[in-house]
């Protein structure tokens, strides 16, 4: 009870102006074990997860990486606590969106786009711990049960207004469906924020730095800005709150996570090259997959993000990527530069021999292009698009 006596009080302390007065966000409540459904809506809801997780069990688009998967739920364990992230079984999602759900059955659904987004173990807690905030309040439920009621409402408000039709019952019940839409969308912002503080709680309790909470949004507006940069779009603003939306605005998040972190845990360590470690594997292949969405800015952001402690061979080869696929004269001349960064670092990567090529032709160097296609075919001369790279190449040496 004191817990979310103090959770409460936190809360409270974001909508005033001495937020940055506020204590730090208050310990986690004792856990109480998993929720079990009651009554027969709650078990259907419940029901619907379960054939919901079987589907997704099944998916092709679910990384099957054990050791990944191992890596993801020890550090969960170690945000949350032992006791509670038993009750949570995690999938990896391929897609490059920034994004994580928990359903009330237990199921924790991780993008991969937040694995590339996230760089260190720290912040991927403060993301994991927030969507277990999620399932330790039961906010689906309560989200559910509220939309019930709320629809009930507006059911018989309009059959009450087609009753008396008249123009002053059409306009009640055009102001009431709105006030209603209203109060769901702020329900579900004040969910977002107890979870944010429940997350933060965590964080401040564990071995991990809370700080980092405030840092997955200030990456996230950094990546938003430069794409809207970059498409020549009116810098965002992140203190706005639209009225359909479902989220606190970016800025608001970022400061009061700042706020309420504890300052004592700021020098812990945030495990970044462990996460490097074990995300060494993947990050080539979640880039490729954010150079797809042809989101130019915002996939620099990115690359540049992950070079902080030092460019490799693949970030190069990710940004020749990126700047040949966007294709302007001046980027197939920046492409080739990065591929050749890449090849000083690592002599053999074949990838980037195909890049450097075909930057090369495009840009009118032709004997280079193919001398670097032909070192590709050399090093993959099995590789999946052999026959048309040959095509580029002179008969005698297509052979």
């Amino acid at each position: 009870m004191r817990a979310a006596v103090h959770l409460c009080a936190a809360a409270l302390a974001l909508a005033g102006t001495s937020a940055a007065l506020a204590e730090p966000a208050p310990a986690p409540p004792p856990w109480t074990g998993v929720y079990q459904p009651q009554g027969v809506d709650e078990i259907g809801l419940w029901g619907e997860d379960d054939e919901s997780e079987r589907k997704l069990a099944a998916s092709p688009h679910i990384i099957r990486d054990e050791k990944l998967l191992a890596y993801l739920n020890d550090v969960l364990c170690r945000t949350v606590g032992a006791d509670r992230c038993q009750a949570a079984r995690i999938y990896v999602i391929r897609d490059p969106a920034f994004n994580a759900t928990m359903s009330p059955n237990g199921t924790m659904r991780v993008y991969s786009g937040l694995l590339l987004r996230v760089r260190s173990e720290a912040e991927l807690a403060s993301v994991l711990g927030h969507e277990f905030g999620h399932f330790e309040r039961r906010h689906s439920l309560d989200d559910f049960k509220r939309r019930r009621s709320s629809g009930d409402i507006l059911a018989w408000a309009s059959v009450l207004a087609a009753t008396v039709a008249t123009r002053e019952a059409y306009n009640a019940t055009t102001n009431l469906r709105y006030e209603i839409y209203g109060s769901l969308f702020r329900y579900s912002r004040d969910q977002e924020r107890e979870a944010d503080l429940l997350g933060l709680g965590y964080l401040n309790e564990s071995a991990l730095p809370p700080q980092a909470a405030s840092q997955v949004w200030e990456n996230l507006m950094g990546e938003i800005e430069a794409s809207s940069v970059a498409r020549g779009l009116r810098k965002p603003k992140f203190d706005a709150i639209a009225f359909t939306a479902s989220h606190p605005p970016n800025g608001e998040r970022a400061g009061y996570l700042a706020d309420l972190a504890n300052p004592e845990g700021a020098f812990r360590d945030d495990g970044a090259e462990r996460y490097r470690a074990a995300l060494a594997d993947w990050i080539p292949v979640f880039l490729d997959d954010q150079i797809k969405r042809n989101d130019f800015g915002g996939s620099e952001y990115i690359i540049t993000s992950l070079a902080t402690p030092g460019w490799t061979a693949e970030l190069w080869f990710a940004r020749g990527e990126l700047f040949r696929t966007r294709g302007a004269p001046r980027d197939l001349v920046h492409a080739a530069e990065f591929y050749r960064e890449a090849i000083a670092l690592q002599a053999g990567h074949p990838g980037a021999y195909r890049g450097l090529g075909l930057a090369l032709l495009k840009t009118g160097k032709t004997s280079e292009g193919q001398a670097a296609l032909t070192t590709y075919l050399d090093l993959e001369p099995e590789a999946h698009d052999a026959a048309l790279i040959r095509l580029m190449l002179p008969k005698e040496d297509a052979q």
